[in-house]
């Protein structure tokens, strides 16, 4: 079909339940939750908790979570947004006081409350079966006994030891005789994130936002000047929301309401589902240039209006309009690229885990936890294990801007599940890790499989390309085809040095129209796989 994109490995199949993830352990945990009776919200909050272990400078419960989960039953895709508050002491005033004018990515001031332990408790009360100390149950497990690191991840931790030797706490947690990160397959054991695991799975989320561990964070925090405060902690809560979505050739693509980054997707695939994508065919210069023109507007419109709807204006309803995808595929010029891209007119009144689940009852779970950049903050709670996230580095200090941070205000997200249904029957959950690069990579990734045909792996090992977050700049992965950057070139499109980007790392689930298989790929960028029963 497309033979130089035909991957190296195979899809796995299966006839009940599937999970894939970006660590093979983490795949067999939630797998064997599925096989033990577990349902596919269980099997999901079990793989980020085991994923909290193997994965530790992705993901954890020192981050933040925003899923989607397909009901069997009834049909119906919930949105969770379990994404932390900034501090009730949090201005942009304060910052400028201190002398910045954004938010400083590796400092506690960049730290806001960690939202994943109040959403995997949510989640597990509200479509579980299972309790938090079952499920947390395989993470304890690695993280007591100690795990074999694996390739990419070694080089991932590799990258962030000049930052962890920053922090003596991230020293003694996450480096070999607080010098050097583990080695590929060295036995890697966390005592502390075991103890603090325990603690959670026997007194549950208070455990996290009102014992010991919000105390110690809180501590670890005034020591180092930053803002959260116990109530902060005390006041946290995860919300329950109606996904946002739109049609793509007949398919229902869903994903997280703002202030997540989803809307950038849907408002992309919006433009797209203008243009003859597949008459072009995937290699036609023209069909990269419109992909990336379409993501550089959708793009520009997320930097303008996502923030915390609960205290801004957000006009999704108008940005998913098919009046307003016109008005923006008009402003694309098919031979050249746009110098500059400002957002549309509406009048308003990088690392992470990635993982999807679905059971042999036909539920789902897409779900994305992250602690933002590899690492978070570089700062880990005193003797908790635990690795703060940076995402109040999300916010800008601008006055005006409606991400502009503010007192328990929710960041401007990258993390974004995606959820696709057609005929009103599930037929994939699917995701792609990597900060500004989801977005992205959900709508290559979609139109791969729609526009193109190709299976979960293929659609995941095609190469790719990557906009630089300020929309500047485009990287192509090396398997692209030399005409296509030549042709680029020439429309006036900025390429990236090589190395530059790292193209993300997805995961995909299909569920056969006709057969009901599960149908399962996961990302050679990452250490991966897919499992199925």
């Amino acid at each position: 079909m497309l033979p130089h994109y035909t991957s190296r490995r195979s899809v796995v199949a299966s006839r009940a339940g599937m999970v894939a993830t970006s660590q093979p352990l983490a795949t067999q945990a939630g797998l064997n939750i599925l096989m033990a009776g577990g349902n596919a919200v269980d099997a999901a909050v079990a793989t980020a908790a085991m994923l909290n272990v193997v994965e530790p400078m992705s993901t954890g419960i020192g981050g933040d979570v925003f899923a989607l989960f397909y009901l069997a039953d009834s049909g119906e895709v919930r949105a969770l947004n379990g994404s932390g508050r900034s501090a009730q002491a949090a201005t942009a005033e304060v910052y400028r006081q201190r002398g910045y004018d954004a938010v400083p990515l590796h400092d506690i001031l960049a730290v806001t409350v960690p939202g994943a332990v109040d959403a995997w408790d949510s989640a597990l009360k509200t479509h579980g079966t299972m309790t938090l100390a079952q499920v947390l149950t395989p993470a304890i497990h690695y993280a007591e006994e100690g795990f074999p690191v694996s390739e990419i991840i070694a080089r991932q931790w590799q990258y962030r030891a000049s930052l962890l030797k920053q922090n003596e706490a991230a020293r003694q947690a996450y480096l070999i005789d607080e010098k050097r990160p583990p080695h590929f397959g060295e036995i890697f054991i966390q005592p502390n994130m075991a103890h603090t695991l325990r603690l959670i799975a026997q007194g549950g989320k208070d455990a996290f936002y009102r014992g010991t561990i919000a105390r110690e964070i809180v501590n670890s925090s005034d020591a180092l000047g930053g803002l959260l405060t116990l109530d902060d902690f005390a006041q946290h809560f995860s919300t329950w929301e109606e996904p946002i979505r739109t049609n793509y050739r007949g398919y229902t693509v869903y994903e997280c309401p703002p202030n997540g980054q989803g809307l950038s997707a849907l408002l992309a695939l919006n433009i797209l589902a203008g243009e003859d994508i597949a008459g072009r065919g995937i290699d036609a210069p023209d069909t990269k240039h419109i992909m990336i023109e379409a993501l550089r507007h959708a793009m520009a419109d997320s930097y303008a209006f996502i923030c915390d709807p609960a205290l801004e204006n957000v006009p999704a309803t108008q940005l998913l309009s098919a009046e307003y995808a016109v008005r923006r595929r008009a402003q694309i010029d098919m031979q050249q690229a746009a110098k500059d891209i400002s957002a549309g007119d509406v009048s308003v009144g990088e690392d992470t885990v990635y993982l999807t689940v679905v059971d042999a009852q036909g539920n789902a779970a897409s779900f994305i936890n992250s602690l933002y950049y590899g690492f978070g903050s570089g700062i880990v709670a005193g003797n908790t294990g635990i690795a703060l996230q940076n995402r109040g580095a999300g916010f800008t200090l601008k006055e005006g801007h409606p991400n502009c941070i503010a007192p328990r205000k929710r960041p401007f997200h990258t993390i974004i599940p995606c959820m696709v249904l057609k005929d009103s029957q599930l037929w994939s959950s699917m995701g792609v890790m990597g900060g500004h690069m989801q977005p992205q990579g959900h709508v290559q990734v979609l139109s791969n499989m729609i526009d193109f045909g190709m299976t979960p792996q293929q659609a995941l090992d095609a190469p790719r390309f990557e906009i630089s977050a300020d929309l500047t700049k485009v990287a192509l992965e090396a398997a692209m085809a030399p005409e296509i950057k030549a042709e680029l070139i020439r429309r006036g499109h900025q390429l990236a040095e090589p190395g530059e980007f790292g193209f993300g790392g997805g995961q995909v689930i299909i569920v056969d129209p006709t057969t009901k298989a599960r149908l399962g790929g996961s990302d050679p960028r990452k250490d991966g796989c897919a499992s199925g029963y």
